[in-house]
């Protein structure tokens, strides 16, 4: 089984803390999605959404994390024994949280220089790629438009407005459930806890936490709580814990400057 993904990607995230979670043994490729590692001809070939994560197992390849999770669900019934039917709750927790979209949030509070060079840097990529690969011309272009589209989003404050109401919703209603249940869907670690937490995390990593996390005191004692299990220091904890994500954040930093200085893209 090999997973394509990379620590940037919440829904990376979510997919590698239920594959940790469960104890399944994978291959890991690191396609970094900042330095347009996605737009990679043999990994658009066979992914055309650039998304992250994808997940294979033989000639079986999943592209929506929320389709892998629920993949690894029934791997582990059958490679660990495991025979615990997803319940309703757990599924109606995943399905929400999989409905809030972190590009805006996420872009709109990133330092303006940082994005602008991050985004234009892709662009560039994407066009070294339509060169490279003619007959995929039509498609990269999609992906031209789209990192346009999101420029143009990110325009109108509208968008992140909406974008944090849902957001607060989700909390807001996180916070009522983990006042009643040790985990988000009741008193054991599921599928829904792996989807929520990268929620968390990329709320910390952008320096928010005050605003959306530490002001509910039952999601804030979660978030304490599930920091401190195996998977989450495999996963987030090895990149953005403490002083980790200015390493992180610096390496790809300075690989984007060198690659745009020699015109390398």
């Amino acid at each position: 089984m090999q997973l394509y993904h990379h620590p940037y990607s919440m829904d990376s995230q979510k997919v590698r803390l239920a594959l940790e979670e469960k104890g399944i043994d994978y291959t890991s490729y690191h396609v970094n999605p900042l330095t347009g590692k996605n737009m990679d001809v043999l990994f658009f070939r066979m992914n055309q959404s650039a998304k992250l994560p994808v997940f294979q197992n033989g000639s079986h390849i999943i592209f929506q994390a929320i389709d892998i999770i629920q993949y690894i669900e029934k791997l582990s019934v059958s490679l660990n024994g495991e025979d615990n039917p997803i319940n309703t709750k757990v599924t109606e927790w995943v399905e929400r949280i999989d409905l809030w979209s972190p590009k805006i949030f996420t872009l709109a509070h990133v330092p303006e220089k940082y994005r602008l060079f991050v985004s234009k840097f892709v662009r560039r990529v994407v066009i070294a790629r339509m060169v490279q690969a003619p007959d995929l011309a039509s498609v990269y272009h999609l992906k031209l438009r789209e990192a346009y589209d999101t420029d143009e989003k990110l325009k109108n404050a509208e968008n992140l407005k909406q974008s944090e109401e849902k957001l607060c919703h989700l909390l807001d209603d996180a916070e009522i459930q983990l006042g009643i249940t040790k985990y988000l869907a009741g008193e054991d670690y599921t599928m829904a806890d792996s989807m929520f937490i990268p929620v968390l995390a990329r709320i910390v990593l952008l320096d928010l936490k005050e605003e959306y996390i530490t002001c509910r005191p039952n999601v804030s004692a979660y978030y304490n709580m599930v920091k401190r299990r195996p998977s989450f220091k495999k996963v987030i904890g090895k990149y953005f814990q403490g002083w980790r994500k200015y390493k992180t954040l610096l390496r790809t930093w300075c690989f984007l400057h060198i690659r745009d200085l020699f015109r390398r893209y």
